[in-house]
C-alpha cells in the first residue's frame, strides 16, 4: 500500500461519488483554477491495497497545470463498495469498470463500443489514463480492450507481468492469512504489521495517516484483496498486446522498486516504445513519496502529446 503524505484535500479538490453504468465509485476530483488553461482530464487508478488517497498530493500540482483530475477507489477499495465474491474482481470486470469510469468522467455512457468514439470522449477533450502498480495491470487490460476513450496511458510502478518472486511470497502469505482467518481483517492487519512491509507506518508517519491506513485496510473488501493478489502473482506478459495499441505510452517509476525491478520496467518501456521517467528519491509510490517531480513529469508528458489548449 502507499502512504499518502497527508489527507486534507486541497482547495481545488472535492470528494464525491462518480456514478457509472457499472455502479458508484468514490472519487477525489480536482479542477484547474478559474481562467486557467483547460488541458484535459486525468483518470488515476490505484494499486493493490491502495485507494484514491494515494494520489492526493498530485491533485493540486496537476490542477495548476490545467488538468482536471479524478482519482478513484476501485470496486471493493476503501470507500467504493464491492461484492463478497472473488469472481467480481476478475481483471476483465475491473477493466470494464475503468471504461465505465472514463465514460462517466466525460459525461458519456459506458457501452464499451468503439463506434464513433474519440480519444477523450464526447467533448473532445483528452482523457489521460494512469494506473499505479496493480492499477497498471488493470488499465493495461482496459486499453487493450478499448483504447478509444483515452489519449494516453501511463504505467506507474507497474511491470510487464507478475511481481517479483520475493513479493509473490509475501502476497501468498497475505492471501493465506485472509483465507485462514475467514477474512478477519483486524487479525490480518496485526499479522501484517509484524512483517513490517515497506509501506507500513513508521515513526515519521503523521498519526492521522497511520490511523487512515488502518481504517482503509478494514474497509477494503477481503475478496478484492485475494483476487487482486492472485492477479499480481499470475499476470502474463501482455506487453506485445499493449505495444500494438496506437496510444502514447509512459512508463514512470521510482529509482528503486520492490514489486518489479527497475531494469524490468526500463526494458518494458523500450518494448512499448514508451516515454520513460525515473523519479529520483522515490520507490514504489512516486505519487506519495515525490509528488512534485511526479506531477511535473506527468503534466509534461500529457502536454507534449496534446500541446493545444482545449
Amino acid at each position: 500500500m502507499s502512504r499518502p503524505p497527508f489527507l486534507a484535500l486541497p482547495p481545488c479538490a472535492r470528494a464525491h461519488t462518480l456514478r457509472t453504468a457499472r455502479g458508484d465509485f468514490a472519487v477525489h476530483e480536482a479542477a484547474p483554477p478559474a481562467g486557467a488553461p483547460q488541458r484535459g482530464t486525468a483518470l488515476l487508478v490505484p494499486g493493490f491495497t491502495g485507494s484514491k488517497e494515494d494520489f492526493i498530493a498530485l491533485l493540486e500540482p496537476l490542477a495548476q497545470r490545467g488538468f482536471r483530475v479524478l482519482a478513484v477507489d476501485g470496486r471493493g477499495q476503501h470507500e467504493s463498495g464491492g461484492p463478497r465474491d472473488e469472481s467480481g474482481y476478475a481483471q476483465e470486470e475491473l477493466a470494464q469498470d475503468v471504461l465505465a469510469q472514463a465514460a462517466a468522467a466525460l459525461g458519456g455512457s459506458s457501452s464499451g463500443s468503439t463506434d464513433g468514439a474519440t480519444a477523450g470522449g464526447i467533448d473532445g477533450s483528452p482523457l489521460h489514463l494512469l494506473g499505479h502498480s496493480l492499477g497498471g495491470l488493470i488499465t493495461r487490460a482496459a486499453v487493450i480492450k478499448d483504447p478509444s476513450p483515452f489519449a494516453s496511458l501511463t504505467l506507474m510502478s507497474s511491470g510487464p507481468a507478475s511481481i517479483a518472486k520475493t513479493q509473490q511470497k509475501r502476497t501468498r502469505m497475505l492471501i493465506d492469512a485472509l483465507v485462514s482467518t475467514r477474512a478477519d481483517m483486524e487479525a490480518v492487519w496485526r499479522a501484517m504489521r509484524e512483517l513490517d512491509p515497506p509501506e507500513a507506518a513508521e515513526a515519521s508517519t503523521p498519526p492521522d495517516v497511520a490511523e487512515f491506513l488502518h481504517r482503509r485496510w478494514l474497509s477494503t473488501v477481503p475478496e478484492q484483496l485475494i483476487a487482486a493478489g492472485r492477479q499480481l502473482m499470475g499476470e502474463p506478459d501482455r506487453v506485445p498486446e499493449l505495444a500494438a495499441v496506437p496510444l502514447p505510452k509512459h512508463v514512470l517509476s521510482g529509482a528503486v522498486d520492490y514489486a518489479w525491478p527497475v531494469p524490468l520496467m526500463d526494458d518494458m518501456a523500450v518494448r512499448l516504445g514508451a516515454r520513460r521517467t525515473v523519479i529520483q528519491g522515490a520507490e514504489h509510490s512516486p505519487a506519495a513519496e515525490r509528488p512534485e517531480p511526479t506531477a511535473r513529469a506527468l503534466a509534461d508528458f500529457w502536454e507534449q502529446e496534446y500541446p493545444t489548449v482545449a
